[in-house]
């Protein structure tokens, strides 16, 4: 069994009226994550009830909200319950359904879940303001993975493994970049079978939930463009050069690219400005939630040559793991004298500058658009991702701080001290 993170995260929200709602990419753990919590429950004393929408035997329990309340009654009675619904994305007009149940106030909590959809994303959300927490359950975190991968015996304490065990550290991101954090996937030690399950999850994607998003049974465009954009993460993306590419009009191109993102694939990134006329166009970057994916779609799954920009990836989705449910917004930087930063931490009033380098720097060396960056906005602070100079010196009245990737997981390190 593989420990998530978000396992304490709800439990602390099990005695919240709010429902507890848990999205995220298909395979992703969702499922599982539901049952360990059910487990503890139960093991607690406390009374659950699981439904899951896949099943048709369950879904008749969702023709009416006066059919699941009579189920529940009937299995838990009239005190306090705990219910688990998933894969909700399955029943119609979801929203409205559990806005109604929540709005009777019942004794039951309701647990929630959906893999990624349109619906999920959008009409549910709007229904539930005021009435749901929202939890994100992404592919395993490098936290996760390398916990996992030590059999949690530095759990707690893997800053300290980190700095003391440098190779197999380095050996674990190797790992990771190649295989990304799916975890079917990471349970599986031979290559054949990972590649199968891959397979299984992109095919599952493209062929089931994209078909039905889109109305369509022919998907080889989108599919194209999950390649294209695959190709290019971290890179300034051309609209009309990709819709001439595939063949598709602006419109139906700028749609996939909303539903890439809708069905947790992948984030779009856009750049930062304080003055339009001087910043290059509002273009954006694409990254992938998940790196195996990604690298399932490009034909180089288990077989990565080029890491540069996978790593770049990487970094993102720490990133992003750090500023969720922050107001920080990540964005990139790219000026018309062609200087760019690889990201930009916006707090509001505070930047950090974050350049990404996939080398074992031994150097203090400044890139000269960093310093671009540092002589115009003047941050307080700046950050070089590497994969092992630790060292930090002062420019301007900027520390710029060479860090090992690893140190991203610390919590002080995106503070202005």
């Amino acid at each position: 069994m593989i420990k998530r993170i978000m396992f304490s995260e709800l439990k602390s929200h099990l005695s919240k009226k709010e429902m507890s709602f848990i999205v995220g990419p298909r395979q992703a753990g969702k499922t599982t994550l539901m049952l360990m919590l059910k487990e503890y429950l139960e093991k607690d004393g406390r009374k659950t009830l699981f439904f899951n929408l896949d099943i048709e035997s369950d879904k008749e329990y969702f023709i009416s909200q006066a059919k699941l309340l009579k189920k529940i009654e009937l299995e838990l009675g009239k005190k306090q319950g705990f219910v688990f619904i998933d894969e909700i994305q399955r029943k119609a007009d979801a929203g409205i359904f559990l806005k109604g149940i929540y709005d009777m106030n019942t004794p039951y909590k309701f647990i929630v879940s959906g893999s990624g959809s349109v619906e999920l994303k959008e009409k549910i959300h709007e229904s539930l303001v005021g009435r749901k927490r929202l939890f994100e359950l992404s592919t395993l975190s490098f936290e996760e993975f390398v916990n996992f991968r030590t059999e949690y015996k530095y759990e707690g304490k893997l800053s300290d493994f980190f700095s003391v065990e440098k190779d197999k550290t380095y050996l674990l991101l190797e790992e990771y970049l190649n295989f990304g954090g799916y975890p079917r996937v990471v349970l599986e030690n031979e290559l054949s079978e990972k590649l199968k399950i891959i397979n299984e999850i992109y095919q599952g994607y493209i062929e089931r939930d994209i078909s039905y998003l889109l109305k369509v049974q022919k998907t080889d465009a989108f599919s194209n463009l999950v390649k294209i954009i695959s190709a290019q993460v971290g890179k300034l993306t051309n609209y009309a050069e990709l819709s001439s590419t595939l063949g598709i009009a602006y419109k139906t191109l700028k749609e996939y690219l909303w539903y890439m993102e809708k069905t947790f694939i992948i984030h779009m990134v856009t750049p930062y400005f304080s003055n339009a006329r001087k910043e290059i166009t509002k273009s954006p970057v694409f990254y992938f939630y998940d790196l195996g994916l990604r690298n399932f779609a490009l034909g180089s799954f288990g077989t990565l040559q080029n890491k540069s920009f996978v790593f770049q990836n990487f970094v993102f989705n720490i990133l992003r793991e750090r500023t969720n449910m922050t107001s920080s917004k990540i964005c990139f930087w790219r000026s018309k004298d062609k200087a760019e930063v690889d990201f930009v931490v916006d707090k509001g009033r505070i930047l950090i500058p974050i350049e990404v380098k996939y080398q074992k720097l031994k150097n203090l060396k400044i890139a000269r658009s960093l310093r671009s960056f540092i002589n115009r906005y003047k941050p307080k602070k700046s950050l070089v991702v590497n994969l092992m100079l630790d060292e930090t010196i002062l420019i301007d009245s900027c520390e710029i701080h060479f860090i090992p990737f690893y140190k991203l997981t610390e919590k002080q390190i995106l503070e202005n001290e």
